[in-house]
C-alpha cells in the first residue's frame, strides 16, 4: 500500500485529506506518468459518483489534466465500471474516477485507470506518488495553444448501458425485482438498463441529493432491501454501492446473498457452459471457508490472493481465468469487463435464475457458509505502518490459531481504504469466534488505537 493510493486509489476526507491542491497535482502528476511524451495533447475522462464534492474535484482534476496540456471528457456521473469501459470506447490515454466507494459522503477519492480500463498496478501509482509528494520530476506547464481543452460526454451512460444488455443472449422478461442504487451512480443507469432488458424493477434509494450516497442503504446495508423483498413477494433484490461497482443480492425470501454465494452460482453456470477458463475461480484470503469447500465439490480450483479486486484481477490476467471476486460483491466478469462491475453481476445472476428457471435460494444452497465475525478498529492512518512490527498483535494472532487448530482460522489486516484494522475470524461455532474476535480487537485497539 502506498503513501497516498491505497488498494482502491486515493480516498479520504475531501476537502481535508482529498483536497483541491492535492487533485490538481494527481492529474497533472498522472498525465505526465501515464502518457508518452510523443502525444502532444493525450486524453483522459473523468467521471464521478453524487457526492457534494465530486463537482469540486472533478474540477481540480480537469484543470490540473488541461495545465499540462491534456485534452479532458467529462462523462458526469456513472459507474466506477463505466468509467474502465469508456477508456477505451472513446480512445482516451487514462481514465479517472471520482469517488469514495462504499464510505459516507463526506469522503471522496481519485482512482486511475490506463488506456485499457485497468487500475493502475502498484510501481506506477508510486511513480505518480513520487511527483506529487516528492516533487520528484518538475511538471512542466503547457501555454499558449497548447493547453488542454475540456469537453462533455452526452452519450456516457447510454454507450455503458449497451455494454452491458450485450453481455447476454436473452432477457428479463418476467423478473419482477428491486434495485437499491444505494443514492449513487446506479441512480443514473440501473433502472433504464433492467428496464429495457424486459425486467419488471421496483426502484429504492435512487434520489442522490449529494449527501445521501450510502446512507443506510446500499449494499453496506441490506436490511431496507431484504424486508421489501420478502414484503412484495419479488423474486430477487440487487443492491449496489456509491459508485456500483458492488452488487449484493437478496433472495425471494429475504435472505442475504453475498459475494462468495454470487461467485459460487456463477462459476458453477459457467462451468456448466464450458466457457470457464482454467476450471478456476479467484477470490482472497477473506473469501468464506464454504467457498473452499464447494469448490471441492464442484471439481474447481480456487485461488486466494491480497484483499481488493486489483490483486484478484491481476491473477486472472495471469493465469487467464476469467471469474474472481470478493464477499463484498466486487465480482469481475473478465470476459466483458476489466473491474469490478456490479449491474454486470446482477444481469449474469438474474440471466442465469431465468434460463435454469431456478429461484435465487435454490442457487445459493450449493454453498455452505461458515460463520464469521468481522471487527473493525478505528485508528488512524499514522498508526497504519506499525500493525505490521508490533510484537503483542503477532503473538495474540499465533495464539488463536493455535487454539483453533483445523476448527476455524484468524485474519487480521490493516484496511486499504478506511482508517481502520479489520479482525476477522471464522469457524465453526459463533459464539466462540466472537470471543475470540474480542480478545484480538480489544488487543489490537490497545496498541493502535
Amino acid at each position: 500500500m502506498g503513501r497516498l493510493f491505497g488498494t482502491d486509489g486515493a480516498r479520504g476526507i475531501a476537502n481535508k485529506e482529498i483536497t483541491v491542491d492535492l487533485a490538481l497535482a494527481i492529474g497533472r502528476a498522472a498525465a505526465m506518468v501515464l502518457t508518452s511524451e510523443d502525444v502532444k495533447h493525450p486524453t483522459f475522462v473523468i467521471g464521478k459518483d453524487t457526492r457534494v464534492s465530486g463537482d469540486m474535484l472533478e474540477n481540480a482534476l480537469s484543470a490540473g489534466l488541461t495545465s499540462v496540456g491534456a485534452n479532458v471528457i467529462i462523462l458526469g456521473v456513472v459507474p466506477t465500471p463505466a468509467v474502465a469501459f469508456l477508456v477505451k470506447q472513446f480512445n482516451a490515454d487514462a481514465g479517472v474516477m471520482i469517488s469514495a466507494s462504499h464510505n459516507p459522503f463526506e469522503f471522496n477519492g481519485i482512482k486511475l485507470f490506463n488506456e485499457d480500463g485497468y487500475k493502475l498496478p502498484d510501481e506506477i501509482e508510486e511513480k505518480i506518488e513520487d511527483i506529487v509528494l516528492d516533487r520528484a520530476h518538475t511538471v512542466k506547464l503547457s501555454y499558449d495553444g497548447d493547453i488542454g481543452r475540456t469537453s462533455y460526454s452526452s452519450e456516457a451512460v447510454s454507450l455503458y448501458i449497451e455494454h452491458i444488455k450485450k453481455t447476454i443472449d436473452g432477457d428479463l422478461s418476467g423478473m419482477e425485482i428491486a434495485l437499491d442504487c444505494s443514492n449513487g451512480s446506479a441512480s443514473k443507469t440501473a433502472e433504464k438498463l433492467f428496464t429495457e432488458l424486459g425486467a419488471k424493477v421496483h426502484i429504492l434509494s435512487a434520489e442522490p441529493d449529494g449527501v445521501n450516497i450510502n446512507a443506510d442503504c446500499g449494499s453496506t446495508h441490506m436490511e431496507n432491501l431484504m424486508e421489501y423483498v420478502k414484503k412484495n413477494k419479488l423474486k430477487a433484490g440487487l443492491a449496489f454501492d456509491g459508485d456500483a461497482d458492488r452488487c449484493l443480492a437478496v433472495d425471494e425470501n429475504g435472505n442475504l446473498v453475498d459475494g462468495d454465494f454470487l461467485i459460487a452460482i456463477c462459476a458453477k453456470d459457467m462451468k456448466e457452459r464450458g466457457v470457464l477458463r482454467g476450471n478456476a475461480v479467484v477470490g482472497t484470503v477473506m473469501t468464506n471457508m464454504g467457498f473452499n469447500k464447494f469448490c471441492d465439490e464442484n471439481g474447481l480450483r480456487f485461488e486466494a490472493t491480497k484483499v481488493g479486486d486489483r490483486y484478484v484481477l491481476e491473477e486472472m490476467n495471469l493465469s487467464g481465468y476469467n471469474i474472481g471476486g470478493e464477499q463484498s460483491g466486487h465480482i469481475i466478469f473478465s470476459d466483458f469487463a476489466t473491474t469490478g462491475d456490479g449491474q454486470l453481476t446482477a444481469v449474469q445472476l438474474l440471466d442465469i435464475m431465468k434460463r435454469t428457471g431456478k429461484s435465487l435460494s435454490e442457487l445459493a444452497s450449493i454453498m455452505k457458509r461458515y460463520p464469521q465475525v468481522l471487527l473493525n478498529v478505528k485508528i488512524s492512518n499514522e498508526m497504519k505502518p506499525k500493525f505490521y512490527t508490533d510484537r503483542h498483535i503477532k503473538e495474540e494472532i499465533k495464539r488463536i490459531n493455535k487454539y483453533l487448530d483445523s476448527r476455524g482460522r484468524i485474519l487480521v489486516r490493516v484496511s486499504g481504504t478506511e482508517p481502520l484494522v479489520r479482525v476477522m475470524l471464522e469457524g465453526e461455532n459463533y459464539e466462540e469466534i466472537s470471543h475470540l474476535a474480542e480478545e484480538a480487537a480489544s488487543v489490537v485497539k490497545d496498541r493502535l488505537g
